[in-house]
């Protein structure tokens, strides 16, 4: 099977995985989903760091050759601060819209009495687009993963379907709170899975003439698996610190580090 073919592979199946995961999750009682969606979260942490620590970052370093590991370290920062500021964008723009909202009438509260009006419609809308964005720049991620060797491609597809089925579940929910019937949210939901697809063959087209980046695209890689475990999924966890989810929170992670890094061990 030539590298294109397993890319097209595995960005098809993490992608339709983590979706159809992200289904059968909702189809539990809420007061079971409300206690699942944390262990699934604490593995996808530990997937996501065993990847960035453990695959990533070692693979980009020695691609980079000697002497190259202050340039990678500088890619990494730069991976981080860009991811930084991206989400900054992202949040500025969503209180930007509270705040029309508030001063036009046109949120929650402001004369509508449909239940789902057009806020929530938009709110449909832009989690699918955001959604299709990042599944796209996921399947870059893998496609430059499994450039530089197949092991790193599967560590790191194992990592991103794992972290997008929380991810998912979140946004069922907002479909569902929009008013949308969940085969519909399904199958949405699926069809911006395939971004991650159409991201994984560009990249094998794009990356394969200019193979001296790989390893600086492969840093960047690990500082956007670092910065959603860290800034975004290990703050969550902190909302339960009761000594029994936290032991089980830090077990998981271990569980989700390990696959890493069997998946690794498996391949040297």
């Amino acid at each position: 099977m030539t590298t294109l073919a397993i890319i097209v592979l595995a960005t098809a199946l993490g992608g339709l995985v983590s979706a159809a995961c992200a289904g059968l999750v909702l189809l539990l009682p809420d007061g079971a989903r409300a206690r699942s969606l944390p262990f699934l979260v604490s593995y996808a942490t530990g997937a996501l760091l065993g990847a960035a620590l453990l695959a990533l970052l070692p693979h980009a370093i020695e691609s980079a050759g000697p002497g190259g590991e202050h340039a990678i370290g500088a890619a990494l920062v730069a991976g981080l601060l860009a991811f930084f500021m991206l989400e900054k964008f992202v949040l500025w723009r969503h209180c930007h819209g509270e705040q029309w909202e508030a001063h036009t009438g046109h949120g929650h509260g402001h004369g509508h009495h449909d239940p789902h009006g057009r806020a929530d419609q938009s709110a449909a809308w832009l989690v699918l687009a955001g959604d299709t964005l990042h599944n796209a720049l996921d399947g870059v991620l893998i496609a430059a993963a499994f450039l530089t060797d197949t092991s790193l491609g599967i560590a790191t597809a194992i990592a991103v379907a794992a972290h997008e089925i929380p991810q998912e579940v979140g946004d069922f929910a907002v479909l569902l709170n929009a008013g949308w019937s969940r085969r519909r949210a399904l199958w949405f939901n699926l069809g911006t899975s395939l971004a991650a697809v159409i991201g994984g063959v560009a990249a094998w087209f794009a990356l394969r003439p200019v193979i001296g980046a790989l390893p600086y695209v492969l840093a960047v890689a690990a500082a956007s698996l670092l910065y959603v475990a860290v800034a975004d999924l290990i703050p969550g966890l902190h909302r339960r610190f009761d000594p029994r989810s936290s032991l089980l929170q830090v077990g998981l992670i271990g569980v989700g580090v390990l696959t890493i890094a069997l998946v690794e061990m498996s391949a040297h």
